[in-house]
């Protein structure tokens, strides 16, 4: 397999644009293609972003897809996947409604839709925007972001059969969520390009997980993204876990706009994969809202992670906290690139970030940075970060009191992720992070 270039690359995709354009017929002309066509000529303007590009300094998306991927040897048939391959990849004890998805396509007959919750409604995107067709006018891809790139671009242009979810004004949803990303790798290498619209009307309450899970030996790459738009007095939580496999990579933004004053909370763990990039970015468009955001990256071997940021305040008398926190071994690679825009207007604003590592080998690698841009002069911000190893005096203190090395390590871990993973209100996930963290140590 010849490496490829990002030029290659980006005709590649632009060749797949035309052959999944040609297949579309009458949809064509609908709405939503014009959408998807304004997004595939962005992303032909600007291609695949590459090292030279700031934002992708640290994590050259376009290298790794370059060297791992056999493009003429992408799995183009549907896969065969019943209800006994994928249960067991359902976390344990977990009350919710399972949405499935292959190779990016929402699979309606394999995921949980009776019987749903009074208030819910789950339905492909490509007949949702028939069905929705105002939500979709008004909110797909419509509102602007900071932090969103090429990589969205191209997500959108692909747009075919992603899932819609709508959480009726005043409907408390009390199951998770829970959607399920299914690579199957098992005899080709494969390309996945899931696509969501999540809408929370007024004063709904909700929360959602993305897990994501690689089948087979061979590579893939995800390019997934999920649009959460959120409206006066929701409370909304998002989840996301990626444990992938160790020729997985993986490019995923969350485009969360707050246009009502409300509450989000999220929490992204990440344990393995190739070349694993998170961006999450948030607009605060409502006075008196409030956006929490947290994350841990616990990785080893070759592992690279990359978790970008962004939280646009553009009205007064809003909060952010974030806390991300990563532990790192072996030969892995970990980046921090969080950023906060306080606008001019966005007086009484109070905005807090903090980054912090442990390294327990010589040969991990960490960069981070934590910035903020600040236009309003009555607000409350700051940011921090740190990395280092494990606190000599700490274990000393410990071995001291007749435990083993190995053991006081894993306490010091152990407490170190705890402020992360006690933000976790789903006990069932809770207990999986806790699982995978204790394997780790």
């Amino acid at each position: 397999m010849s490496k490829l270039t990002k030029e290659q690359i980006d005709q590649f995709f632009i060749s797949q644009f035309q052959s999944f354009e040609s297949k579309l017929n009458g949809e064509s002309k609908k709405p939503l293609h014009q959408v998807r066509r304004n997004a595939f000529e962005a992303f032909r303007e600007n291609g695949l972003p590459v090292a030279k590009n700031e934002e992708y300094k640290y994590t050259n998306i376009a290298k790794a897809f370059g060297r791992n991927l056999n493009v003429e040897a992408l799995a183009e048939e549907a896969s065969e996947f019943t209800t006994d391959d994928i249960q067991k990849h359902f976390i344990p004890d977990l009350e919710a409604i399972n949405l499935v998805f292959v190779n990016g396509q929402f699979n309606e007959s394999l995921s949980h839709l009776q019987n749903l919750p009074e208030g819910l409604h789950i339905q492909s995107i490509k007949t949702a925007q028939n069905d929705f067709s105002d939500d979709f006018a008004q909110h797909f891809h419509q509102h602007s972001i900071e932090g969103a790139d090429s990589f969205s671009s191209l997500n959108t242009a692909f747009t075919n059969s992603g899932a819609f979810i709508k959480i009726a004004k005043s409907a408390i949803i009390e199951k998770t969520i829970a959607c399920y990303y299914f690579s199957d790798a098992e005899r080709k290498d494969v390309i996945s390009q899931p696509r969501n619209l999540v809408i929370a009307e007024q004063n709904s309450q909700a929360n959602m997980l993305e897990t994501y899970v690689t089948l087979g030996n061979n590579s893939s790459f995800t390019n997934a993204a999920t649009e959460i738009v959120i409206k006066d007095d929701a409370i909304f939580d998002y989840y996301k876990l990626q444990n992938e496999s160790a020729k997985a990579i993986h490019v995923g933004a969350t485009l969360v706009h707050q246009l009502g004053k409300s509450v989000f909370n999220s929490s992204t763990f990440s344990f393995s994969g190739a070349v694993i990039r998170n961006n999450l970015s948030i607009a605060v468009h409502k006075e008196h809202s409030e956006t929490n955001m947290s994350g841990l990256y616990f990785i080893n071997n070759s592992t690279h992670v990359d978790n970008h940021t962004v939280v646009d305040h553009k009205v007064a008398n809003c909060e952010s906290n974030e806390t991300y926190k990563g532990v790192l071994d072996g030969k892995s690679k970990g980046v921090f690139n969080g950023k906060i825009f306080v606008r001019q207007p966005a007086q009484k604003t109070n905005a807090f970030q903090s980054n912090r590592n442990i390294l327990l080998s010589d040969e991990a690698e960490m960069d981070t940075k934590p910035q903020l841009e600040i236009w309003a002069d009555d607000v409350k911000c700051s940011h921090g970060c740190t990395v280092g190893q494990l606190d000599k005096d700490q274990l000393f203190y410990l071995r001291a009191r007749g435990l083993d090395e190995k053991t006081a390590k894993s306490m010091l871990l152990n407490a170190f992720a705890s402020d992360v993973v006690n933000k976790i209100k789903i006990e069932a996930l809770k207990t999986l992070v806790e699982s995978k963290i204790t394997e780790r140590l």
